[in-house]
């Protein structure tokens, strides 16, 4: 079965980026996702295809607090807005990461940074759940609405610490659900490659951080997608 929903992902994203306009028949689009959640002066920074591709349900770029000279990752990075938003913050002395399954959202991406002339910008293949960089190597993961369309999220949040360095900051948007819901709940409230199926609890949410070895873990919601279903900042710190 994960497999499949992971294809069908794969597919769903795959299609968005060859329209480069984000929406589709069923995915994160509506007035509680993609550009809207940017300021005026973000989007001002990025590319029409860029802005437009966006799927994401909040801004983590917002809350990441980056410095010049730091190295960002970006798990699910998709048509690269918040890695080029990222990569301006760190300046030419910091890397902005990428990291995508999609070849078609890879290469969407790679033209954005083009475009914006942001040089410091790379975009890497492969799956969160498997980040294709070393142990310690990183100063903040973000993510905008990707994790919780992965069918292994105790993997991700293990890599993610992995591939951050001690003190390392973890700062992402992602759907996440009021405890008292089930997962079967959660499944009547929307599909799975429309980011809601999949989500976490709350309480999942922190007691996965803290396996993974994440300190100072607080999870906010910020506005309901769905019945008893939220975007929410999630962040924490590792230890």
């Amino acid at each position: 079965m994960s497999t499949e929903l992971r294809e069908q992902v794969r597919q769903r994203y795959a299609e968005a980026a060859k329209a480069s306009s984000g929406c589709c028949n069923e995915s994160c689009c509506s007035e509680d996702f993609g550009e809207s959640l940017y300021t005026a002066e973000q989007r001002e920074e990025l590319p029409d295809a860029a802005a437009l591709v966006s799927l994401g349900c909040g801004n983590p770029t917002a809350v990441a607090e980056l410095s010049e000279g730091e190295v960002v990752l970006d798990l699910g990075s998709g048509g690269g807005i918040d890695v080029i938003l990222s990569a301006r913050r760190v300046g030419a002395t910091g890397v902005a990461y990428g990291l995508d399954m999609t070849d078609e959202m890879l290469a969407l991406a790679r033209a954005n940074a083009e475009e914006a002339g942001v040089a410091n910008a790379h975009f890497l293949k492969g799956e969160i759940e498997r980040v294709p960089l070393p142990d310690a190597s990183v100063d903040v993961v973000i993510s905008n609405c990707v994790i919780n369309l992965s069918t292994d999220k105790r993997a991700v949040l293990a890599e993610a610490a992995r591939v951050l360095r001690p003190g390392g900051r973890f700062g992402v948007s992602d759907v996440v659900a009021e405890d008292h819901l089930t997962p079967e709940e959660r499944a009547e409230r929307g599909s799975y490659v429309g980011c809601i199926a999949g989500a976490l609890s709350r309480s999942e949410y922190v007691a996965g951080l803290e396996e993974a070895g994440f300190e100072d873990v607080s999870v906010e919601f910020t506005h309901e997608v769905a019945d008893g279903m939220h975007g929410a900042i999630v962040q924490a710190r590792r230890a």
